[in-house]
């Protein structure tokens, strides 16, 4: 009976059109028959051309209507999603426990609504799902509407923008119009805006009093979230947004619209071991395939970027003419990846041989001094812009950087030119962007972290330049070049006594011109030397902490 209501309620204007249609024939013909012969025969003449001229006014007319009030840039046409096509379980979404487990208390919720409102609560209007791209926030929303068994509606933030003012507000009526009825006929209903913070930004304000298209866009699904009535439609909004929470409306975030927020981050150690074991089932892979080593290299990778991965490999393996893939394949998609693609640029001997050592000097610094990173790769390669570079990682997920952490970074950045410098005396333009980079951290250092040497704390970034005295502005960069300075001596103390380890290392690039961790640390075995033990005094020694994945450029 329900869906029968539904039918008419869809179809209404439909069925009046047919009955006025008709109701029309049947008094033409009555009139036609109360006329004389010759009226009559007149009118039975022209009847078609009146016709004609009336249905041609009213398709321009009725079109135009359509197309501009009643949808036409403001129709939406997105369809309801059964929860059985879906058919994606929270056994399927591989790591997020976390956000998994605030997921599952959600569908709970959702399936145990009576009882939460025979103690006089709410079920939950509104969640927003925020995190990195590609870790899983769609998947996430699939599996909350198979868990809870259903309908679906999915629908892009950029959906809604148009350029004509009141289309997006139009768009947002309709959806929730089509989630009504759902609801109305299933019981319950699921919206899902996907990238929300296209219409959930902060709203904007002219001092003539209006605001942008999306303003009104906003308003709209406001007070749409405000009408959902739990006693008469239980539909549950779903938000998903890779941007900050500073960057949405705070009127959408507030208890009564968006009731709950799940964080999805990106997969710890154990989660990316799962991850590359869940990809690994769907190609043919080397049972050899050491999946721990694997997670370790891929610090900050979210599940898209892991799919990603093997997928590459796949290709490369197919390239190659192999029946499975091995970790030589994966090793060579995760560069082509992170890295870009070989260039294969002719180099001379000598200046092969300089970005040989440019590089060897990177990698050894690295080995000894840097507190939380691991050498991955070392190549001569040209890739991008790039002559050569070396690859490292964290050892482990770390969200803060202490000044310890920075003071390597710079001390590895100039690893290269210090190298250049002591094996020939004079050095090259590959430094420029080693340069860049260190010089880019010691200035934060002093300017926003307070990790000067001469007591000035604060962030002086925020102050105009303008309305700083040049004495002030004078100090902070000589505390600038004074730790350029220490790091540079503190290279070359290294360098200079391991120099042996430097000249082999450079040596095997320049003949295989590509080593990898395990070739990396061959070489520092061999003169028995590993990276736990402390061989420099150069003071370089503290907490772990990190943000992203680094490479050095030559």
């Amino acid at each position: 009976m329900r869906k029968l209501r539904i039918f008419f309620m869809d179809n209404w204007g439909k069925i009046l059109v047919a009955l006025s249609i008709l109701l029309l024939v049947l008094l033409t013909l009555w009139g036609l028959s109360k006329l004389e012969s010759f009226y009559r025969n007149m009118t039975v003449a022209t009847l078609p051309m009146q016709i004609l001229i009336g249905g041609m006014h009213a398709m321009v007319f009725v079109g135009a209507y359509l197309f501009f009030m009643k949808g036409g840039f403001g129709k939406i046409t997105k369809k309801r999603i059964k929860a059985s096509d879906i058919n994606v379980k929270f056994s399927d979404v591989i790591g997020l426990e976390g956000a998994k487990r605030e997921a599952m208390e959600v569908v709970q919720l959702i399936k145990d609504g009576a009882k939460v409102k025979k103690i006089g609560g709410k079920i939950v209007k509104g969640i927003i799902l925020m995190g990195p791209p590609g870790c899983g926030k769609t998947l996430l929303a699939k599996a909350i509407a198979t868990e809870s068994k259903m309908p679906f509606l999915s629908i892009s933030g950029s959906e809604f923008v148009e350029v004509f003012v009141g289309v997006g507000a139009s768009r947002v009526r309709q959806l929730f119009q089509k989630a009504r009825k759902l609801a109305y006929a299933e019981g319950a209903c699921i919206v899902f805006i996907d990238e929300i913070e296209v219409i959930g930004r902060g709203r904007t304000f002219s001092y003539m009093g209006g605001g942008e298209e999306t303003n009104s866009t906003q308003n709209q699904l406001l007070v749409e979230l405000d009408g959902l009535d739990s006693k008469r439609h239980n539909i549950v909004v779903i938000g998903a947004t890779n941007a900050n929470e500073s960057v949405m409306d705070k009127a959408l975030l507030r208890p009564g619209r968006f009731d709950r927020k799940i964080y999805i981050n990106l997969p710890n150690l154990k989660e990316r071991e799962e991850l590359f074991k869940f990809y690994l089932k769907k190609v043919k892979a080397d049972p050899e395939i050491d999946v721990s080593r694997l997670a370790k290299k891929s610090v900050y990778k979210s599940p898209a970027e892991i799919e990603n991965i093997i997928k590459e490999s796949a290709l490369i393996a197919t390239r190659k003419n192999k029946d499975i893939i091995d970790i030589d394949d994966i090793s060579d998609a995760i560069d082509r990846i992170d890295l870009g693609l070989e260039s294969h640029i002719s180099m001379s001997d000598k200046e092969k041989e300089m970005t040989a050592y440019h590089e060897a000097g990177h990698a050894a610094t690295l080995y000894f001094l840097h507190p939380t990173d691991d050498v991955f790769k070392a190549t001569i390669k040209s890739r991008g812009d790039a002559l050569g570079l070396v690859s490292h990682n964290p050892k482990e997920e770390l969200h803060t950087q202490n000044k310890e952490k920075l003071i390597a970074d710079i001390i590895v950045s100039l690893a290269g030119y210090g190298a250049e410098k002591i094996k020939y005396g004079t050095t090259s333009t590959g430094v420029s962007s080693d340069f860049k980079k260190a010089m880019a951290i010691a200035n934060a250092m002093v300017w926003q972290f307070g990790m000067g040497e001469d007591g000035f704390i604060g962030d002086f970034t925020v102050i105009p330049k303008e309305n700083m005295s040049t004495n002030l502005k004078e100090k902070l960069n000589q505390q600038t070049m004074k730790i350029l300075d220490s790091c540079l001596k503190k290279v070359n103390i290294c360098l200079t006594e391991q120099w042996d380890i430097v000249d082999e290392m450079a040596k095997a690039l320049i003949e295989k011109e590509e080593l990898d961790y395990d070739d990396i640390d061959a070489i520092f075995a061999k003169y028995g030397k590993n990276k736990d033990k402390s061989y420099i005094n150069t003071n370089i020694a503290g907490d772990k902490a990190v943000k992203q994945p680094d490479i050095q450029n030559v």
